[in-house]
């Protein structure tokens, strides 16, 4: 039987803290297609988004995008 592998996933936030930008910053890339996320069903003001941790990996092994 495969063992299936879970990505663990990061919010907005934590994803900002890392690269040391704001949460808007991040919010622009996901938007803009720059960054590859996870679109959550929405609530509340904001849409929820999640980042892959391996998609995080690459992008600190690489450039950062434009803002």
């Amino acid at each position: 039987m495969a063992e299936e592998k879970k990505e663990e996933l990061l919010t907005v936030r934590e994803v900002a803290r890392r690269l040391r930008v704001d949460d808007t910053t991040v919010r622009r890339w996901i938007k803009s297609g720059a960054l590859e996320a996870i679109t959550l069903p929405h609530r509340g003001k904001r849409q929820a988004y999640r980042v892959k941790r391996s998609t995080l990996d690459t992008l600190l092994g690489g450039e950062l995008p434009e803002a």
